[in-house]
């Protein structure tokens, strides 16, 4: 608590320098910050800024970076201070949406098969998943094809193959899943104002699976650090 989104912000970009690399959504598209940080009811895409994180926020941190001709793209939600229960709830469930969509990541696997996964276990636990935002291709290039949808019954095109190269990142609502814009073009938020929460990986699809990217095969994801602390 007390921190500004602002800092993390700076923290991402001398981050991304000290490695040789450069911060991707950096002028991408008009975007004027080096990561997305996404605070509470804001869905994704939310620009850092100068409000200190209060006790009880939940926010996202995007970070893609640009290193040797290809991007690397990953997000989570992590607890700003102590958690209430529906903010644990959203968090764990949002991550455990993931996790199940990544399981099913083979060749032959249809892509629009991961939104079926991720709705499925979403509405059990009385989530919503947002439409408006979906998973996409990457490598050489930020964002491109396959279109990677999160919601149930969608109309993405195309099977994985051994070398396909892409990110899932489930959007989960506590509330309904419509969204609206703030002026600034860049904000999602939830339209009703309840808490929305993101986690994202980068896949390689390989012979007979997937390779996780992105996966911090050193330590648990931070949320659940945080709850350990708590408990």
């Amino acid at each position: 608590p007390g921190i500004t989104t602002d800092e993390i912000d700076r923290i991402v970009h001398e981050a991304c320098l000290a490695r040789d690399s450069y911060p991707s959504p950096l002028n991408y598209c008009g975007f004027p910050k080096s990561c997305c940080t996404s605070v509470n009811e804001v869905i994704c895409h939310g620009i850092p800024d100068q409000r200190p994180l209060r006790e009880g926020d939940i926010v996202n941190i995007d970070v893609t970076l640009y290193h040797d001709g290809y991007h690397g793209d990953l997000n989570e939600t992590v607890f700003v201070g102590k958690a209430d229960e529906s903010s644990i709830r959203l968090i764990k469930s949002t991550y455990e949406c993931l996790q199940k969509a990544i399981r099913i990541c083979r060749p032959g696997a249809l892509y629009r098969s991961i939104g079926e996964i991720i709705q499925s276990h979403a509405t059990a636990c009385g989530l919503s998943v947002v439409r408006s935002y979906c998973g996409h291709g990457i490598h050489e290039l930020f964002h491109t094809t396959p279109n990677v949808p999160h919601y149930a019954k969608n109309k993405a095109i195309g099977v994985m193959k051994e070398g396909h190269v892409f990110t899932i990142e489930p959007m989960i609502n506590l509330g309904t899943f419509h969204d609206k814009m703030w002026p600034d073009d860049w904000t999602s938020v939830t339209k009703d104002g309840k808490r929305s929460a993101q986690f994202e990986h980068q896949l390689l699809i390989t012979k007979n699976g997937c390779e996780v990217l992105t996966e911090n095969k050193k330590g648990k994801p931070w949320w659940k650090i945080q709850l350990e602390v708590q408990d």
